[in-house]
């Protein structure tokens, strides 16, 4: 019998609510943000003992809030704890978003244009060009999203309309699967140190280690948060990360307002800062601030940028191997078509990551109000139209060039030219059948 052989059977690892493996490293364990798309540029999900940094850097809208509110929404769904760090951390997490089918929705415009979208939805699927081109699969610009959102655990499907009940909220407080911490700027303690020694003291009280905690700044640095110079946010930074590295079964994501998003907000090289001290770090730029981009792309709200990706025990981040949409693969690296070709659009329900790409030539809001510049003619009496065709052409004249006579003594008349004498002969048409090509009419 060999030595090396197994006695016992191995014991299964039991995963834990709301996560799954990495598919480039068994050891990483990955959990969902919430958003489908999101997950796919992550490689996935964003890993445990790392953080998530959105810049959201236009002051007129709030995405990087509203990718935070589903990472809340997503943690309470799954069952996972969640920590909400915020000067109003109550109000936030009440106008978190919550699966469809719920109590609490929001009221939106007319309810004939929901059936509207449908109704289009519905058209643009049964459109065909050809009966050959059934088979096909269709051109698709993002990810799907979970097909059962009821039991699918790791990523569920929130609706923008609906919106967390206060049930749910105040079951999770009671349970402390929610726990909500109101940042209190002092002067003696500055805001910042203040908030990662309460995150110290709350991982050594904790009791439920084994179940993941997320950890959501929605406006680190603000104006709540009091005066924070630009060195206090990287240390804040790199002090959660290492807090991180420390608790393997915790994961952070933040959002910076819109005056410390900029480029260089904090200096020169801001954002590279940023990218080096956060795992994670992409920047959402809304078209809101510039109306020229938004009659570009009609069809999204924003570019999305990517300056840093996470990649724990492993040199290659799994985005670059296993992302659809930044166009990336194993078999082909040195492609990278959607590297730098990404947006990102807000309906009515969803917030969704897709590859960019341009709509019709002129936009679909393009109508032609001149003529076209080429005549046909058809000129036959013994042919019906559909059976006879020709064409006409004119051949344009050529002006000499040369001095002008002002004088008023009348001139003799040039000859007639060839192509004028020609003008006065009937015009010749050529038509032939459809039914009999071999025969033609003149």
């Amino acid at each position: 019998m060999s030595s090396f052989k197994r006695k016992t059977p191995g014991k299964q690892a039991t995963q834990l609510p709301g996560t799954r493996p990495c598919p480039g490293s068994i050891s990483t364990t990955i959990t969902s943000t919430g958003i489908p798309s999101l997950d796919d540029l992550l490689g996935g999900g964003i890993p445990l003992s790392c953080s998530l940094l959105v810049n959201a850097p236009d002051p007129h809208s709030s995405y990087g809030e509203l990718v935070q509110k589903l990472f809340i929404a997503q943690g309470l769904a799954c069952g996972q704890d969640v920590l909400v760090i915020d000067p109003t951390p109550a109000e936030l997490v009440k106008t978190c978003m919550w699966m469809p089918g719920s109590s609490n929705v929001v009221a939106s415009g007319d309810p004939d244009e929901e059936k509207d979208e449908e109704i289009a939805k519905d058209q643009d699927q049964k459109i065909k060009i050809a009966w050959r081109y059934e088979q096909m699969k269709q051109f698709k610009t993002t990810v799907a999203s979970p097909s059962t959102p009821s039991m699918d655990d790791y990523c569920r499907v929130f609706d923008l309309t609906s919106r967390i009940p206060e049930s749910v909220v105040e079951k999770a407080i009671q349970s402390q699967q929610l726990i909500l911490y109101d940042v209190q700027p002092s002067l003696e303690v500055p805001s910042a140190s203040g908030t990662l020694i309460r995150i110290e003291d709350l991982l050594i009280k904790r009791t439920t280690a084994s179940v993941p905690l997320r950890i959501c700044i929605p406006s680190l640095g603000s104006p709540l948060w009091g005066e924070l110079s630009s060195k206090d946010i990287l240390h804040f930074l790199f002090s959660l990360r290492s807090i991180l590295r420390r608790h393997a079964n915790i994961c952070a994501s933040l959002s910076l307002p819109s005056h410390w998003s900029a480029e260089n907000a904090g200096g020169q090289g801001w954002v590279q800062k940023l990218g080096w001290f956060s795992d994670a770090l992409i920047t959402l730029s809304a078209f809101t601030a510039n109306p020229s981009l938004s009659t570009l792309f009609p069809s999204h709200h924003g570019l999305v940028q990517i300056h840093s990706l996470p990649a724990p025990h492993t040199l290659l981040s799994p985005s670059d191997r296993f992302s659809t949409l930044r166009g990336l693969s194993a078999s082909t690296p040195s492609s990278g078509s959607g590297e730098n070709n990404l947006a990102f659009k807000c309906t009515r329900k969803r917030l969704v990551f897709e590859t960019l790409h341009l709509d019709l030539e002129g936009g679909v809001s393009e109508r032609r109000t001149t003529p076209s510049n080429t005549d046909f003619e058809t000129n036959n009496p013994g042919l019906n139209k559909k059976a006879a065709a020709s064409v006409e052409i004119e051949i344009e004249e050529i002006m000499p060039t040369g001095s002008v006579d002002m004088s008023n003594e009348p001139k003799p008349s040039p000859p007639k030219t060839t192509m004028e004498k020609s003008k006065g002969k009937k015009k010749k048409a050529v038509a032939f059948h459809t039914d009999r090509p071999d025969v033609y009419d003149f």
